[in-house]
């Protein structure tokens, strides 16, 4: 796993506490799962879904109400995270302030990280 110790891989703004709150109740879920997958214009997407049960393999992140499961596959990548919750007139969702961001795509849905040779 990785983590760098005492300290949650990331962070969550009231927004995004009181949004994921919300859905966990919703669904009666255990947490919400946020993870990366291939594909978009950049190379990567995230991945989220409201999770039955934590993985073994999750980092978990706990804030109030709110529980962020982070797959495995995900956890190198979102290390010093900030995830924010955006209300606006057209659209409204989930927003990753991610510094190992590199490059994102015209319509921001996907994202490209820094090479591990980038350093």
């Amino acid at each position: 796993m990785f983590a760098m110790p005492g300290k949650p891989p990331v962070t969550l703004t009231p927004a995004a506490v009181a949004q994921i709150a919300r859905l966990m109740q919703r669904e009666n879920a255990a947490g919400f799962r946020i993870g990366v997958k291939k594909g978009g214009c950049a190379g990567m997407e995230y991945t989220m879904e409201i999770a039955a049960e934590a993985d073994p393999m999750d980092i978990v992140v706990e804030e109030g109400e709110a529980r962020v499961l982070i797959a495995p596959l995900a956890q190198m990548f979102m290390i010093g995270t900030e995830i924010d919750y955006e209300v606006g007139v057209i659209e409204s969702g989930f927003r990753f302030n991610n510094p190992n961001v590199v490059e994102t795509c015209g319509c921001g849905e996907s994202i490209k990280f820094r090479d591990i040779s980038e350093g």
